[in-house]
């Protein structure tokens, strides 16, 4: 008995080399800003001499500054 011809959906192309798509275009900008507002954050902090951006922090803001900075260096693990 003969099979009968029927159609079938293609399979969705996969990527070979099991690469994931690239960042949509806000990513880099984003980035790249939490990097350079955690440096002003910083550089805020040392050229008020502690009075800014937070007084009630303190030398906690050296600690802020650098929190701001750690996530975009984060962010460039994700970056493709």
């Amino acid at each position: 008995m003969a099979r009968p011809k029927t159609r079938t959906k293609p399979a969705a192309p996969e990527n070979p080399r099991g690469e994931e798509a690239p960042n949509p275009v806000w990513f880099k900008p984003i980035m790249f800003g939490f990097m350079l507002l955690g440096l002003a954050w910083i550089i805020v902090f040392y050229v008020s001499q502690n009075s800014l951006p937070i007084p009630q922090l303190g030398a906690g803001n050296i600690l802020v500054g650098f929190g701001i900075m750690f996530i975009g260096f984060l962010m460039t693990t994700r970056w493709r």
